[in-house]
């Protein structure tokens, strides 16, 4: 059985695009042109009714007209014939609704994580016919990873980071920056933060991921600034953030898309196999981080 690794993510809905409107459209997907490719999503299983709910397709990749190799019976030879819509690659996914989570697997040299994501946007997007609806998949963070690399800084610099409402789960230690996100009714939530004097900024963040790792009922003792609370929730899967510090005299850059979490399955999986899967990690991962349902 051959493994690839599935990046976690979640899918970020906006506009018109609500959890039923995105499962019908991995379920019934509209086609895009790029380059000489299409896309689109085949393979779909839906068991959004299931005691699991989960939406499985696989992101496909392939060409109006494609050069094959068969075997001419009457001349016993080898010849070249025209095979329409000929399939160049596909990534399995599946999305869990609980958890506005997905897990998709990367494809070398054809579907990579990052042209996974931007092309199921499009794909998305495009079966509405671009109108009032917008989608996005935002990585979610390894906390251990992130971590260490934060604590690596001697300083930190800048930080900035543009975040979404959370939808279903949010993060405890984020949680005055949600409920802000909310009382503002506010789609989208951009932070920057920058101090370029010898001791740079004075922010939390690397102790805060620490602490809840350690206990995932760790209280600070003041409340989390706006700045340190945007990493986070950009770290949950809410949005994109960006650390900028120094390290022995060299400037470091560190993105919550650099640490995206991932596991090792079949790259091709039974879909309830993959749901089951994606859960465990996705139910992990609101676990450690003590993430909670409204």
């Amino acid at each position: 059985m051959q493994r690839g690794r599935y990046y976690l993510g979640r899918v970020i809905k906006l506009g018109t695009l609500d959890q039923s409107r995105l499962m019908d459209a991995i379920s019934n997907a509209g086609t895009i042109m790029v380059g000489k490719a299409r896309w689109t999503i085949t393979s779909v299983v839906d068991r959004r009714a299931d005691s699991l709910p989960f939406v499985f397709g696989r992101l496909s990749k392939y060409s109006d007209e494609g050069h094959v190799t068969v075997v001419d019976t009457s001349t016993k030879s080898e010849v070249d014939a025209i095979a329409p819509n000929l399939l160049i690659a596909s990534a399995s996914f599946v999305y869990l609704p609980e958890y506005s989570g997905i897990a998709y697997v990367h494809v070398w040299n054809h579907i990579e994580a990052d042209t996974f994501a931007r092309r199921f946007k499009a794909v998305i997007e495009a079966t509405y016919d671009n109108f009032f609806v917008g989608c996005s998949i935002e990585a979610v963070s390894d906390y251990r990873a992130f971590g260490i690399k934060l604590q690596s800084l001697d300083r930190i610099r800048q930080i900035s980071a543009r975040v979404h409402p959370p939808n279903p789960l949010f993060g405890r230690l984020w949680g005055s920056l949600n409920r802000y996100i909310e009382e503002r009714n506010a789609s989208e939530v951009t932070v920057k933060e920058s101090q370029e004097g010898m001791k740079g900024l004075a922010t939390d963040i690397a102790k805060l991921v620490s602490r809840i790792l350690e206990n995932r009922e760790y209280e600070p003792e003041k409340d989390v600034a706006i700045g340190d609370a945007a990493i986070l929730m950009a770290a949950d899967g809410y949005g994109s953030g960006r650390v900028v510090g120094d390290q022995h005299g060299e400037e470091v850059v560190i993105r919550t898309s650099d640490t995206q979490k991932a596991f090792l399955f079949s790259k091709d999986p039974v879909p309830e196999d993959l749901a089951a899967e994606a859960e465990i990690h996705f139910r992990r991962t609101s676990m450690e981080r003590d993430m909670r349902h409204p």
